[in-house]
Formats: structure tokens, sequence, C-alpha cells
């Protein structure tokens, strides 16, 4: 009996690391919902923002890199926005496969609602300020790998 159990042993749920952090994506997204349903964002929405309020105007390719995002689901994301008022997309003229995505006025008045949101999050995680730095960086070690 023990050896039927010792092999299945790495497939025990306590055993995967995948899980816990699959598990701690969804609490923290699911803490960010109240916040960004008052900007009317989704969290993907959200973190797009966040890469335009930093640049103001970003190459679709690169801003899917930024975020690890692939173009089927980077796409349909600009779009949204877009209806939103908070992005516009313009295809370079040299190149039509280039789409340069940039903020509306609309979209940078929002990073004044939104400039709260990380610190509200932060209060519902809680770690100490070095064990948050600690883990960002294994967290980006991880998606750096590919």
């Amino acid at each position: 009996m023990s050896e039927i159990k010792d092999r299945y042993e790495p497939i025990r749920l306590r055993n995967q690391l995948c899980f816990p952090l699959y598990a701690v994506s969804n609490k923290i997204i699911r803490n960010y919902k109240p916040l960004l349903d008052k900007l009317d964002l989704t969290y993907t929405q959200y973190i797009v923002m966040m890469v335009l309020w930093e640049e103001e105007d970003i190459n679709e390719k690169k801003l899917g890199e930024r975020l690890f995002l692939k173009p089927n689901t980077l796409t349909p994301l600009l779009k949204k926005l877009e209806e939103k008022g908070y992005v516009r997309m313009i295809r370079n003229r040299s190149d039509e496969r280039n789409l340069v995505i940039s903020l509306t006025e609309k979209g940078n008045a929002l990073k004044d609602r939104a400039v709260d949101v990380p610190a509200s999050i932060a209060e519902t995680i809680h770690l100490e300020p070095e064990e948050a730095m600690y883990l960002y960086s294994i967290l980006y070690k991880i998606l750096e790998e590919e």
C-alpha cells in the first residue's frame, strides 16, 4: 500500500507549486475587483492602462511582451478600452502591422482615480515589505525563464 501512495506523491495537490500561485493570483484579483469596478476596468484592462500611464504610447507588440499577453488576448482588451474612450489605436502608415496604442485625455485622467488602488491592495496582502520584494523577485525570475 505504501508503494502505491509513494508513486502518486508527485501529483498530490500539496506538492504542486502551481496551485498556491494560482490560488493567490485569484485571491488578489478578487481583491482588485471592487476597486476596479469603480474605474470601469477589468484587471487585465487595468494592467494595460498602467503600462500606458508610464509610456503614454506603445507599440502593441511591446505592450504584449511587457504584460506577457498574446495578441489574441490583447487585441479584444484594446478594443474595449478604445470603446470606453481610454485609448486610441493608430496603424503606422509605413507598416500597417505596427499598431501604436496611446492614451486619450480621458484615459490619462483615469490615472488620478486609480492612484490609490495599489495601496488599497497592499493592505489586503499581509507581507512585510521585505517579504513582498523577495516574492516579487522570485515571481519575475520564473516569468523571465521563457
